[in-house]
């Protein structure tokens, strides 16, 4: 291809395209070792018929699910891939995963947490094959509200790999795959309840870099159902390990703080500007939770709305529990343990759910981490945000750079003075407007005026408010 993201990898202290799988002699060792043993002991749950949803072609596979319904409610078991009984502490893997942070994913390759011939092989919960794994058990009543949670040990075996696209055409066609026939009711039960507890939840459709033909464009990602109600069984999981670590007094919590009311009340105002309905004691996330990410006013809204999603961090506690342990966007309190294979923390958050269920003491390597994991996450997470935001940046300026002057479609994300911010609506750009009067959240004119790669940056001047048919962003 005539472009690359070398330079982002540079920047970033990355490792070049063609040797994202190179990691230092010790630890291709060790990894050799784990990858040359078989699962570790623990209850034989191999009968279970477990699958996994994954992007197309995914091999790092941290979880399984199989869903049951019990009487008007609902049995959720969740297998975990299992490091914490493969990684030896203080090894090599250890310390270069604590380097590490995450798996950094890059439109020509990923950077991942641990060497492939684990992650991508004897760890991962391939089809198939017996895995160790971290089982969850959740009970969830017919209203969505967790009655037990525990989670232990044992060996599984997944029986399908399911992707995300595939698992909807499933749905739409009426013939789910029987392990998750009752995804869709508790995944929207589950959402339900989370807007209840005033969960900031955003529906964004999200700009991705792929390739099309020769080169790299951006594109606009609509989250499938399939997506959503997967991902509730992941903050199911969370929110229950949050659960286990407070009543236990240690553990390791992603926190978000409540947003200021002031900036709540502005946001409910500007829907009403919008001209989204607003009824009286209309919480913030019971209107973005009914918005259509189709309309622009309602892109504009959730744009906006992310503002309100500010200060994430991780609080570590030993002893008495944090006073705001909160996740706002969330809506309760949750701990990151569903994808040890491609984020360092959930290895050591699934270890101290097992001791607690376990009865037994939280391993001291777990307990002597807990001061400086959430530093080791900020910093991996930050990089993370950086590389994806750059190589969309790039890609936006690659597709556009040949047609300085011309004008396209758009809709106005935010409106200030003099510029605001725009996404157009083929491309799906996100960029800087110039020129005052811009109305925020309609369909508008715009004229390319500058792209400067050197700044990954593209700018755009206001033309006019859109007469004619208004386009989909995509």
């Amino acid at each position: 291809m005539p472009h690359d993201f070398e330079s982002v990898r540079a920047e970033l202290e990355l490792p070049p395209a063609g040797e994202t799988d190179r990691f230092p002699d010790d630890v291709l060792t060790e990894a050799a070792t784990i990858a040359a043993r078989g699962p570790a002991e623990g209850e034989d749950a191999t009968a279970i018929p477990f699958v996994t949803i994954d992007p197309p072609g995914a091999r790092d596979l941290d979880q399984a699910m199989f869903l049951e319904r019990v009487g008007e409610g609902f049995r959720v078991h969740y297998a975990i891939a299992d490091l914490g009984s493969a990684i030896d502490p203080g090894g090599a893997i250890d310390a270069e995963a604590r380097r590490r942070g995450q798996t950094i994913y890059l439109p020509d390759g990923r950077v991942p947490l641990h060497p492939p011939v684990i992650s991508e092989g004897t760890l991962s919960l391939l089809p198939g094959e017996v895995r160790s794994a971290a089982l969850w058990t959740i009970d969830v009543d017919g209203g969505g509200v967790v009655t037990d949670a525990s989670v232990r040990r044992a060996r599984i075996r997944s029986v399908a790999q399911l992707d995300y696209e595939g698992a909807q055409a499933s749905f739409d066609a009426g013939t789910p795959h029987p392990s998750v026939e009752a995804l869709a009711d508790l995944g929207r039960l589950r959402l339900d309840v989370r807007v209840g507890l005033g969960a900031i939840e955003l529906a964004l459709p999200e700009q991705e870099v792929t390739a099309e033909g020769d080169d790299w464009v951006v594109r606009m990602r609509r989250r499938t159902d399939v997506d959503a109600w997967n991902a509730e069984i992941s903050l199911l999981t969370g929110m229950a390990a949050a659960r286990l670590m407070l009543d236990a007094g240690i553990g390791l919590l992603r926190t978000l703080p409540q947003a200021d009311p002031d900036a709540v009340a502005e946001l409910l105002r500007t829907a009403a500007t919008l001209g989204i309905p607003v009824a009286d004691g209309t919480t913030a996330a019971e209107v973005l939770a009914g918005l259509d990410p189709d309309l622009p006013a309602s892109i504009a809204l959730m744009r906006e709305a992310t503002g309100l999603l500010r200060g994430a961090g991780y609080t570590a506690f030993d002893g008495a529990a944090p006073e705001l342990p909160g996740h706002a966007g969330i809506g309760a309190p949750y701990a990151h343990v569903t994808a040890p294979l491609r984020r360092l923390v959930d290895r050591f958050g699934t270890e101290i759910c097992l001791a607690i269920c376990g009865g037994t003491d939280v391993p001291a390597w777990v307990r002597s981490a807990l001061p400086e994991l959430g530093d080791l996450m900020r910093t991996s997470d930050q990089r993370a945000a950086k590389a994806d935001r750059a190589c969309i940046d790039l890609a936006e300026v690659w597709e556009l750079e040949s047609r300085i002057g011309e004008v396209f479609d758009a809709v106005v994300l935010r409106a200030g003075d003099d510029e605001g911010e725009i996404v157009l609506t083929r491309p799906p750009t996100i960029a800087t407007c110039r020129g005052a009067g811009l109305p925020e959240g309609e369909h508008v004119r715009v004229r390319l005026a500058e792209v400067d790669e050197g700044r990954r940056r593209v700018v755009f001047t206001y033309e006019g408010t859109h007469t004619g048919d208004h386009l989909p962003i995509g």
